[in-house]
């Protein structure tokens, strides 16, 4: 038998990291998205064990500032694109350089240093990412989902989800219905 699931990413991230941080007995308040208050001084074992604890979960403890600062840009965007229920329509630039508390000049050049890639382009992936989600649960449109995302229209985003998946949207949908066909049949 196979099961379709929709997950909340967030939703999850926060479980696994209560769930190990209750494990070793450390006392923390969530402030945010990839964003936890210990209430105590960890000892460079205790922290060492969690470190180990998170990273079978794909977490990892940042520990440099620009490291840090980066994280929150993409726990920003990776919240603008899937927590919210249309993309701003203010320049993202704009939400991003309010979100952090930095000048957007400052923050994309720190992001393009530290992953070699710029905030634009990370945009891109997630958006595209969030949009084969939408399409293999196949509730919304291509027009629907390309509104969710705002894109101007649906060509824009037909066109950027082909070159970013080499795949048009109507492609993808028809691989996906086949993948679930074989599968059903089986």
């Amino acid at each position: 038998m196979r099961l379709n699931v929709k997950f909340d990413i967030n939703l999850i991230c926060k479980k696994v990291l209560q769930e190990q941080l209750d494990k070793e007995n450390i006392a923390f308040t969530t402030i945010g998205f990839g964003e936890v208050e210990v209430k105590e001084e960890l000892s460079n074992e205790k922290l060492e064990e969690l470190k180990v604890a998170l990273v079978d979960y794909g977490i990892e403890i940042v520990e440099s500032n620009k490291s840090i600062i980066v994280q929150k840009i993409k726990d920003a965007i990776i919240e603008m694109v899937y927590l919210e229920d249309k993309l701003p329509t203010s320049k993202i630039s704009n939400y991003l350089a309010e979100k952090i508390g930095f000048s957007y000049g400052y923050i994309s050049n720190l992001f393009s240093d530290v992953t070699y890639t710029s905030i634009e382009n990370f945009i891109i992936i997630q958006r595209i990412e969030y949009a084969k989600q939408l399409i293999t649960i196949d509730e919304l449109s291509f027009t629907e989902i390309s509104y969710k995302l705002n894109y101007c229209n649906l060509a824009h985003f037909c066109t950027q989800f082909k070159n970013t998946t080499g795949l048009t949207p109507t492609v993808f949908k028809r691989i996906i219905n086949q993948r679930k066909s074989l599968l059903t049949a089986n």
